[in-house]
């Protein structure tokens, strides 16, 4: 018997020393990596609830959390990063988020209550027009015109912020224009249009 394991125990070594001295071991398999998925919560009524990181028309307010189809939470909302899983991590970053929207709003408001308090102040605001001689305007005056001319003055008046009703086609008059600035402040301008003299370039 002791022959026998004798020859066994160098057969073992003859084969290890064949493949460089060691003895086979188990070959390691490489570790499989698993996808963590984002934990959904659902909603009461089986939907996807998810915290807005802006106002939605229809769905609700910035920091907002509402329940929406996963369909819809998943195909556009998560994706085009309109909300977000109400996480500890993503709901800290909201609300710094919202801290710096706040803030820049603030400053804007500002920013409008001194233009609206220039624009108060301001004389007639005069644009010169061609005109026939009975003062009727060749073209018109609008928004446009009156941006501009708002603009040649360093005041930062938009085309949209002009609530002109109708534009004016007629010289030498004086009309009273509505300025809506943003965030609820407002403001009011007189225009003066005036008939260019005969052989002056406008």
């Amino acid at each position: 018997m002791a022959k026998t394991a004798n020859k066994s125990e160098a057969k073992s070594e003859a084969q290890a020393d064949s493949k460089g001295g060691k003895p086979e071991g188990k070959k390691k398999l490489p570790t499989k990596k698993v996808k963590q998925r984002r934990q959904v919560k659902k909603g009461p009524h089986g939907g996807t609830m998810v915290v807005l990181v802006n106002d939605l028309v229809h769905v609700g307010k910035q920091g907002e959390l509402v329940e929406v189809k996963p369909g819809y939470a998943r195909n556009y909302l998560l994706p085009y990063g309109l909300a977000v899983i109400p996480t500890a991590e993503n709901l800290r970053t909201l609300d710094q988020y919202k801290i710096k929207v706040q803030k820049a709003r603030e400053a804007k408001v500002a920013d409008l209550k001194v233009l609206a308090e220039q624009l108060s102040r301001l004389p007639a605001v005069t644009i010169e027009a061609n005109a026939t001689e009975t003062g009727h305007l060749y073209g018109s005056i609008g928004p446009a015109e009156i941006s501009k001319t708002l603009k040649g003055k360093n005041l930062l008046v938009e085309i949209d912020m002009v609530k002109l009703e109708n534009h004016i086609r007629e010289a030498n008059t004086v009309t009273e224009v509505p300025l809506t600035l943003g965030y609820g402040i407002e403001a009011k301008i007189q225009v003066l249009v005036v008939a260019l003299q005969s052989g002056t370039k406008k």
